[in-house]
């Protein structure tokens, strides 16, 4: 039967190399020296440092221009509340999301349920894996996710025929 995987994975290629040419970005602006303004990724956590929250925020927003430059939807980014680390410096903790929580999948396979389809739609880890028996209706599904579950960078991969 046809198929396909609705999912939520960003780039992490591409999330690497937005935070280098960030942290590039960062060793050369004037308006950067002699302060603590920092960038760093490790997994699946990106950790932002700064003297002051607009110092925090100038990173940030160098950070999504550089993740916008790559294709990596900002999306995927779920920025934390600003902590004190020592001295005057504070830390900002950005998490890259990678796959859909229950919540997210319950709403796409009741999305699909109420649409009348002759669709089945089944979580499976982190991704909602759709079937049906026209590859017509599968690509209504995929146009009816992409519309109303608007809040996620979902893209759609496996597709079976």
């Amino acid at each position: 039967m046809p198929s396909f995987d609705t999912v939520c994975e960003a780039d992490f290629v591409e999330v690497r190399n937005a935070v280098d040419n960030t942290a590039k970005e960062i060793a050369t602006r004037f308006d950067f020296k002699g302060t603590s303004a920092a960038i760093e990724l490790k997994d699946k956590e990106i950790t932002l440092t700064g003297d002051a929250d607009f110092q925090l925020q100038q990173v940030q927003d160098i950070l999504r221009g550089k993740l916008a430059k790559r294709g990596v939807d900002v999306r995927f980014l779920d920025v934390q509340k600003p902590q004190k680390a020592g001295g005057d410096t504070l830390r900002q903790q950005v998490l890259v999301k990678n796959g859909i929580t229950t919540e997210q999948a319950k709403k796409i396979q009741k999305l699909i349920k109420d649409s009348k389809m002759k669709l089945q739609a089944a979580i499976q880890e982190g991704k909602v894996r759709i079937t049906g028996a026209k590859r017509d209706d599968l690509q209504a599904a995929m146009a009816l996710i992409r519309k109303e579950v608007a809040d996620l960078p979902l893209t759609f991969d496996n597709f079976r025929d």
